[in-house]
């Protein structure tokens, strides 16, 4: 029987339906969990322990290490997790991925998953259109899980017979049977192929259809998805490629976790297995290295049996077939063993040496002596597909950006006391269109990133999130265009030689003080903006008021003013226009604050 191209892109396209069943059934969960998602980081605390023990459980809710692993990995880019934190949360999370191989242990050989996969999904679409967003969400998980096992039985389906097919694996061939050389070679074909797939738990599936159909070893099945493991490390690696340095540390501190696993357990490997077989055996089941021998003397006794032995042909009653089942069970089981032992072992000795870990990083990966004006702080065009959480680094960079602009407005006051003939103004001027400039360029990045994350699968709750972050960063961008306005009517000024009297100037800075403390509200709003107060909502509001109550007053004033002789009409022209900029300010600010009202907190007024 030949191997053809068709089959082996059926193979694939097997392989990416199982992927895509998994990521699916992530997005599913993670759309039902909704807030609590983004509220799990208040269980992590610096205790390592309960770090690792919620590495574990959420891997364990998205059946993927991939994936929990990319979410530390944005958390620490976003400023929600210290490196030490991450680290535990890492350990865990390698661990947590064993519940993905017992469940495919457990239901993809004990019973026949394609029995009640359509009648899965017959469920599950039903649920797609329904009223309720949870019940959607809930339709997309049970078809995420139909998906998987479907492409874990057509992977069966699919996956090459090494002695049907010797020429495709000719160069793995002759190291079968060489030793401890045979263990590195499968250790690096499982981290290569995890590479390629980027899912450890797609190679640890095909690793277990080969070894119980008796075309591999069962030790040599163990050092594929011991190689996987490292390969796995390559999704969150990618992740951090666009992120800043706590990124950078922490998915290195992912692979220097696996590397050093893989180090110590090289060595212990043979006697390691050993130890799985006697343990499976004193879980009463057979011994799992008898498949391999078993399915190879029918091969050269049997041929005939053989032949129809993978094809459903032999009857159920068939004394070959009983037997492959029962040792299928035992092999399904010693796998999930081993990747449950080695890694609670692993993770049982690393936990110890965290703060290590966080050096040895630090050291490999050195902080940056000064940051970059044009990067953005906490997000970046990093891989990240959980969009639910990316709403939380959106959320911190608008904090960041009000910041800069407040940086702005504080240009602004310094320029309104300068000689505009100076060359200290001109130097400020040309900074704060800088500023203007970075601002513009961060509103558009932000926006693209939240573009990129509404495309992504998010709960009502996220997608109203998201476009409430779209409103506040364009406002944000509004109230930097008002400040570099307010810097060009003051150098517009000079060059028609006006100036400003000193009661001119005292007006302004009355109106500076009042949108300074409107600004610095609305920041501390957005830098706890899942917990504004209503005494803080009232206070912006009130606050907006006096803003627009005091200009009122100076444009009374300034007629007045003017017919008095205080100072000449075109001062007064510009010094209305200085006024209107920074009123402008203050609608910006209440806007925000409006959106912060009605779309980020549950209070009202």
């Amino acid at each position: 029987m030949s191997y053809s191209i068709l089959d082996l892109l059926c193979l694939l396209g097997a392989v990416c339906l199982f992927l895509y069943g998994m990521k699916v059934m992530s997005e599913g969960l993670q759309k039902v969990a909704g807030e609590r998602l983004r509220n799990i980081l208040s269980v992590m605390t610096s205790n390592r322990f309960s770090g690792m023990v919620t590495g574990i459980g959420l891997t364990a809710l998205l059946q993927s290490s991939s994936a929990s692993t990319v979410m530390v990995v944005s958390f620490v880019n976003s400023g929600l997790m210290t490196l030490s934190q991450a680290m535990a949360v890492i350990f865990g999370a390698n661990v947590g991925t064993t519940f993905t191989y017992w469940v495919i242990s457990m239901f993809g050989f004990k019973i026949d998953m394609s029995t009640f996969m359509l009648p899965l999904i017959g469920v599950a679409v039903p649920l797609m259109f329904s009223s309720s967003s949870r019940n959607k969400s809930l339709g997309e998980f049970f078809i995420g899980f139909a998906f998987l096992f479907m492409g874990l039985d057509m992977i069966s389906t699919y996956v090459p017979d090494l002695q049907a097919n010797p020429e495709m694996f000719a160069f793995l061939q002759q190291y079968t049977h060489s030793g401890f050389g045979s263990v590195l070679i499968f250790a690096l074909v499982g981290c290569l192929l995890t590479m390629v797939i980027q899912s450890s738990a797609a190679t640890f599936a095909i690793a277990l259809i080969m070894c119980a159909k008796g075309w591999v070893t069962f030790d040599l099945a163990c050092a594929l998805v011991l190689g996987a493991n490292l390969g796995t490390c390559i999704t969150p690696v990618l992740a951090s490629l666009s992120g800043n340095v706590g990124a950078k540390r922490t998915a290195l501190g992912h692979v220097l976790f696996n590397v050093l696993g893989l180090i110590w357990m090289l060595p212990l490997f043979f006697p390691f297995v050993h130890m799985i077989e006697w343990l499976i055996g004193r879980m009463g089941q057979s011994d799992p290295t008898q498949l391999y021998y078993y399915v190879t003397h029918i091969a050269e006794t049997e041929p005939d049996v053989y032949n129809h032995l993978f094809d459903n042909s032999l009857p159920a009653g068939h004394h070959v077939v009983k037997q492959i089942a029962a040792m299928q069970v035992a092999v399904s089981f010693g796998m999930s063993l081993f990747q449950t032992v080695y890694k609670l072992i692993n993770g049982s000795i690393m936990i110890w040496f965290t703060g290590l870990y966080v050096k040895v990083v630090e050291y490999v990966i050195p902080s940056k002596n000064h940051d970059e004006e044009f990067s953005l702080k906490y997000i970046g065009s990093n891989r990240v597909s959980a969009s639910e959480l990316n709403i939380v680094q959106v959320e911190k960079e608008v904090a960041v950006f009000a910041q800069r602009v407040d940086r702005m407005l504080g240009m602004d006051q310094e320029l309104l006391h300068m000689n505009a003939k100076t060359k200290d103004f001109n130097q400020l001027f040309s900074r704060l269109g800088k500023y203007e400039d970075i601002s513009d360029r961060m509103e558009r990045e932000i926006a693209d990133f939240l573009n990129r994350t509404a495309q992504g699968r998010l709960s009502n709750d996220g997608k109203r999130r998201v476009s409430a972050l779209f409103n506040i960063n364009s406002e944000i961008e509004s109230i930097g265009d008002s400040c570099n306005n307010f810097g060009r009517v003051l150098s517009r000024k000079q060059e028609v030689n006006v100036h400003f009297s000193d009661l001119i100037k005292d007006n302004i800075d009355s109106m500076f003080v009042l949108v300074s403390e409107a600004m610095n509200g609305m920041i501390n709003m957005l830098e706890n903006i899942e917990n504004v107060r209503e005494e803080q909502l009232l206070n912006a509001y009130n606050k907006e008021r006096e803003i627009n109550n005091l200009r009122n007053q100076l444009r009374a004033k300034n007629v007045e003013n003017i017919n008095n002789g205080l100072y000449d009409y075109q001062a007064g022209i510009f010094f209305m226009d200085a006024v209107s900029d920074l009123e402008k300010v203050g609608d910006y600010i209440i806007n925000v604050v409006d959106t912060i009202r009605d779309s980020m907190t549950k209070h009202t007024i």
